[in-house]
């Protein structure tokens, strides 16, 4: 099952990213493959050398301009052409028209108005989460890419326990649907955004999602950034007014996502 959602919630920013790697790998074959010939042959003094030499070189040059390419069209999708893509998952997750697509624009306009860089995401990973996460992860794609922040950081909370991972997009979404429990009982926030206020690197905003109220206590005012909030739990009144109330102290805005 894991796979499969994986497969339909690949982005296409995932396949730029393959493609880049593969050019990536081509161009140091290249690059080897000239200073293996080199060796072999002495000096390169021999015709033959120079022919393998100039051809291999001719090659490598190629392949640094397609990578230069890929940079350049990744780039270009991030701004403006894929904009449908994100339009099908925001419709996906009943946030394609209406007041639901209102208080997405209200969110990615508060993101974008913070003076950091980077997004912090905390994720709820008990047994309540199980099966829901991944269908969240292409929302969470493009509230990253639509925010013009970094996703510098993504944690996971359960039980008193949790975990952050580092590195790019896809790399840290995998982590999470991998290492993540979604089991246990109690949601921990309190105690996670401590955690991470001692042992984190301050980002911009945290983004946190859950579909229960905090077990713990929540030091409202000990949090350093501020927390926007995804309750998914639209029909239970205590977790959308916890989930607002660690919102509105800490300076974030709260949206509620509505599946359909």
């Amino acid at each position: 099952m894991r796979t499969r959602n994986q497969q339909e919630t690949a982005s296409i920013y995932e396949v730029f990213s393959d493609m880049a790697l593969l050019m990536l790998a081509a161009f140091i074959f290249l690059l080897a493959m000239i200073l293996m010939i080199s060796k072999m042959q002495g000096n390169g003094d021999s015709e033959a050398t120079r022919v393998q030499i100039a051809s291999l070189e001719d090659a490598l040059s190629k392949s640094n301009a397609r990578n230069v390419e890929l940079l350049q069209e990744m780039t270009s999708l991030v701004g403006s052409d894929s904009s449908a893509q994100m339009d099908k998952v925001l419709v996906s997750a009943g946030m394609g028209s209406g007041q639901g697509r209102k208080d997405f624009e209200l969110m990615i306009q508060g993101l974008r108005a913070l003076p950091g860089k980077d997004l912090h995401l905390v994720v709820d990973a008990t047994g309540s989460m199980h099966g829901v996460t991944s269908f969240l992860i292409p929302v969470l794609r493009v509230i990253a890419i639509r925010s013009g922040k970094h996703l510098s950081a993504v944690s996971w909370y359960a039980d008193f326990k949790t975990n952050t991972f580092t590195g790019t997009m896809g790399q840290m979404f995998d982590q999470l649907m991998q290492s993540a429990p979604f089991v246990g009982n109690d949601e921990t926030i309190g105690y996670t955004l401590d955690y991470l206020a001692q042992n984190s690197p301050v980002p911009g905003a945290y983004l946190l999602i859950g579909d229960e109220a905090p077990t713990d206590t929540v030091h409202y005012h000990a949090i350093p950034a501020p927390v926007f909030t995804l309750p998914l739990g639209s029909s239970d009144a205590s977790t959308r007014v916890a989930f607002k109330k660690i919102a509105d102290i800490s300076g974030g805005r709260m949206l509620e996502m509505k599946f359909r």
